[in-house]
């Protein structure tokens, strides 16, 4: 296997155990929210989620296209118990993935996987436009 092949596949492992994190720390502030925020935040958490579950699938079924193993093993999972800590805690990952994403297009370009690069900068948009949306959600007053 090609070496820019090989680093390209260990670094899309690393971003699919992000994206699992991200399903299971959705998923679980979805379930735990409440208060008045509750109502909104809980579908909002959930559609999240979802988009994460769909970024996981493109990355392990590309793993496996590109002859590797996808990972099964989430990154490290924070749960946070209040709706300022879930929201910034959500910003800060939604940043990181934001930087991977920029890493792995350089990379998948280097190595020639065009259509890859691709579909990673349409779920670079969708981690920013994640990002900004809770950057908002947070400029709630009654969050302070």
């Amino acid at each position: 296997m090609d070496d820019k092949i090989k680093t390209l596949i260990e670094g899309l492992n690393e971003d699919l155990s992000y994206e699992y994190a991200a399903v299971i720390t959705y998923t679980y502030n979805a379930s735990t929210i409440s208060g008045l925020s509750r109502p909104i935040l809980k579908d909002f958490f959930e559609a999240e989620a979802q988009d994460e579950l769909k970024h996981a699938r493109y990355l392990s079924e590309k793993i496996a296209a590109l002859g590797g193993k996808p990972l099964v093993k989430p990154a490290e999972v924070k749960q946070a118990e209040d709706v300022r800590t879930m929201l910034e805690n959500a910003i800060a990952e939604e940043g990181a993935t934001i930087e991977r994403y920029v890493k792995r297009i350089d990379q998948a370009e280097a190595a020639g996987q065009y259509g890859l690069k691709v579909e990673l900068e349409d779920m670079l948009a969708d981690e920013s436009n994640h990002k900004e949306e809770m950057q908002r959600l947070l400029q709630d007053p009654r969050l302070s």
